[in-house]
């Protein structure tokens, strides 16, 4: 893709970096986790704000060391179907975008000071697992993205950890049912991971990297994404047999013929440029049903 960096400020330049499309993921955990504390009638704004600030600036963390990794490792070429990466367009340093990610990770490490004097040990070694996530899902001596377990951390640190883990800060407990609503947000995030992986079969395979549409192939991976809706959209069932939820929480299958037309055009579409498209309206998904979800325990209080 040909850029005129001319014709994009420094700003512009660092919010394409970000990858604001994708900040999703990190917020949906956040309200399903505070709206689970919610509904147990402990709430407390302070904590919810803190960790929706470490959330959001890990996820630009892992966005940065994805970037600057990709462009070292020559997996972003100039024939790369997904949204421009910054540093392989020249937009903005190597190291540059290094320090970037330092900045940010290391400002989620300050903010998370607070949630570790509010949450103790735990919390510590959570936010040290977190941190450290971000570095090793494209980088170290075992890339999680390139070794077939990116679906897999995606799951777990947004949706299981992301929601117990905001629960647990906001209610000053646990509430036994946020696991759950954790297992619904992390199957949606890992359905914007499995969106990339089928439009970059090739790039990935050219790469070296290992996922699902590269062992199975795109039938695979849409398997692999129906599953993950399934998962979601089942989660509220179990909700009310396991732990009496009310059926407020039901209101996140108002998100059903959103995820249903996705899917649909999943399976039709031309892996082109065309699946950057299909990948924000997944992540808009995520966002709708978590809303939806959040809404659910919160109006079920009690």
């Amino acid at each position: 893709m040909v850029v005129q960096k001319e014709k994009l400020s420094l700003f512009q330049r660092w919010l394409l970096a970000i990858r604001p499309k994708t900040l999703p993921a990190s917020i949906a955990p956040v309200l399903v986790g505070s709206a689970a504390a919610f509904s147990t009638g402990h709430f407390r704004w302070i904590p919810v704000l803190i960790i929706l600030l470490t959330s959001v600036l890990i996820q630009i963390g892992a966005n940065l060391v994805n970037d600057v990794v990709d462009y070292n490792h020559g997996t972003d070429k100039e024939d790369r179907l997904g949204p421009m990466r910054v540093t392989q367009a020249g937009l903005l340093t190597p190291r540059q975008v290094w320090a970037g990610a330092f900045v940010v990770l290391g400002a989620s490490a300050l903010a998370g000071v607070y949630l570790v004097i509010l949450g103790g040990v735990p919390i510590l070694i959570t936010g040290l697992a977190c941190i450290l996530a971000a570095l090793a899902y494209s980088t170290g001596p075992f890339p999680l993205s390139r070794n077939g377990l990116g679906d897999l951390f995606a799951f777990l640190l947004f949706g299981i950890l992301g929601v117990c883990g905001t629960a647990f800060l906001v209610a000053g407990f646990l509430p036994p049912f946020a696991w759950l609503g954790g297992a619904g947000v992390g199957a949606l995030v890992t359905a914007i991971l499995i969106v990339n992986n089928i439009r970059d079969m090739a790039s990935d395979r050219r790469a070296g990297r290992t996922n699902i549409p590269i062992l199975l192939g795109r039938k695979g991976g849409e398997i692999e994404f129906a599953a993950m809706l399934g998962i979601a959209f089942l989660s509220p069932v179990f909700l009310v047999l396991i732990y009496q939820s009310t059926i407020w929480v039901f209101m996140c299958w108002l998100s059903i013929p959103a995820a249903v037309t996705l899917m649909r055009k999943i399976h039709t579409a031309p892996i082109d440029q065309g699946f950057n498209r299909l990948l924000a309206l997944t992540a808009q998904l995520l966002l709708l049903y978590s809303v939806l979800l959040a809404a659910g325990f919160a109006i079920g209080r009690g």
